[in-house]
C-alpha cells in the first residue's frame, strides 16, 4: 500500500547507504505509533543503522522524553512544526543518533480542527549539526491510510535529506 511513495528497494536503499557512511537513524512518532520503526527494522540487520525510537503520542511523554517545551505544546500544539523541531532535536540527543524522523499529526477519524483537519501531519528530518526540515501534509483517507502514508513519506523525506547531506 503506497508502495509509490515508498517501497522495499527504497528501504534497502537507505539502509545501504547509512551503512556505507557508518550513520545511524532514529525515530520519535506519534501519530504513526512506532510504524516508521517497524518498517525499518523490517529488513534483517538494521541495528547496525538504527538506535531505537520513541512513540510518544502523549504530550507528557514529547516533554518528559524528547524535552519538548510545555510552552511550545501549549502555544503551537502537538502538530506543529515547533513541535517537531524539538522531538528531533530530543531524540538526536536520547538515542546519540546521526539522523532522526520526527512526526505529529492528526490521524483521525476524530481529533481534528478547522485549521488542523484530521490527516494533516508534520514531519520533520534532520541530523545532528545539520539544519531540521520540517514540512506539513494533508493525507487522505482513514486512520490507517493516514499513518501509512505518513510513515513511508517521512522515510523518502530522510532518504532525501540524507542523500543531500552527502553532496555537500
Amino acid at each position: 500500500m503506497f508502495n509509490d511513495i515508498f517501497n522495499e528497494n527504497d528501504m534497502l536503499k537507505l539502509q545501504e547507504l547509512l551503512r556505507a557512511h557508518n550513520k545511524t537513524i532514529t525515530t520519535a512518532e506519534s501519530c504513526t505509533g512506532g510504524l516508521v520503526s517497524y518498517m525499518i527494522t523490517q529488513i534483517s540487520g538494521s541495528s547496525d543503522i538504527f538506535n531505537g525510537a520513541i512513540v510518544s503520542y502523549s504530550n507528557e511523554i514529547k516533554h518528559k522524553e524528547l524535552n519538548v517545551k510545555e510552552e511550545t505544546l501549549e502555544n503551537f500544539g502537538a502538530v506543529s512544526h515547533e513541535t517537531v523541531n524539538e522531538m528531533l532535536k530530543g531524540t538526536l540527543e536520547k538515542f546519540r543518533a546521526d539522523y532522526a524522523i520526527a512526526i505529529s499529526g492528526i490521524a483521525g477519524p476524530s481529533g481534528g480542527t478547522e485549521k488542523k483537519p484530521v490527516g494533516t501531519v508534520v514531519i520533520g528530518v534532520g541530523g545532528k549539526n545539520i539544519d531540521f526540515m520540517v514540512s506539513t501534509h494533508h493525507f487522505l483517507g482513514n486512520r490507517n491510510e493516514v499513518q501509512i502514508q505518513a510513515a513511508k513519506t517521512s522515510l523518502k523525506e530522510i532518504l532525501n535529506f540524507f542523500q543531500k547531506t552527502l553532496d555537500k
